[in-house]
């Protein structure tokens, strides 16, 4: 079974992940991914840098992704670019990582930002979305990133809207509450909705 967990930025996938994973399921993390593929000298941050210039580089030649987010995010067309050159490598590594881990583990977790931007309800089980107002939305991503309102604004309207997300969840989890909070919303939505399908199976 395939769990898809997206949310806005700063709305608390990762704090949502962690309650899965100390139920059993195993991640794939797009985040993660990407990461994985942007070091140094692979094929993803080459394109990158001929694309960006070498200015996206910190001094040690990784990628200085403070910097490449800055640029990207003042930018609808530079935005564009750094999907086109991501993406598709970062899906595909994705889908190989979730085949891995499915013939091990009964749950998989895909967790990404743009799930469903890119139509990913297509290969998951369950869209699972987390959920929180945008002020306390704001105020973390300022906090996490150091980022001007405006900023943290512009990065937030980037994606889909919170309430298109909200209204494509088979599963809504509310994190604007304590951890004990969401993680009771955890609990009640694996019993509810993953339980009984792992019982039939």
């Amino acid at each position: 079974m395939i769990l898809g967990l997206t949310g806005s930025i700063a709305a608390g996938k990762s704090t949502v992940a962690r309650v899965l994973l100390d139920k059993g399921a195993a991640l794939v993390d797009a985040d993660q991914v990407s990461r994985d593929l942007t070091g140094p000298g692979s094929p993803v941050l080459s394109r990158l840098v001929e694309r960006f210039g070498s200015e996206i580089l910190d001094s040690e030649g990784r990628l200085d992704r403070a910097n490449l987010a800055l640029r990207v995010f003042n930018s609808a067309e530079d935005l564009e670019a750094l999907n086109e050159i991501t993406h598709p490598a970062i899906w595909k590594e994705s889908l190989s990582r979730l085949a891995e881990l499915g013939a091990r583990h009964p749950v998989v977790v895909l967790m990404a930002p743009l799930l469903l931007e890119h139509g990913a309800e297509a290969i998951v089980d369950q869209v699972w979305v987390v959920d929180l107002p945008l002020e306390e939305q704001l105020r973390r991503l300022i906090d996490r990133d150091g980022l001007s309102r405006d900023e943290a604004l512009r990065r937030i309207r980037s994606q889909m809207p919170a309430a298109e997300k909200a209204a494509r969840a088979d599963v809504l989890i509310d994190n604007s509450g304590t951890l004990e909070q969401t993680r009771a919303l955890v609990d009640t939505a694996w019993e509810d909705w993953v339980t009984p399908l792992l019982e039939i199976y």
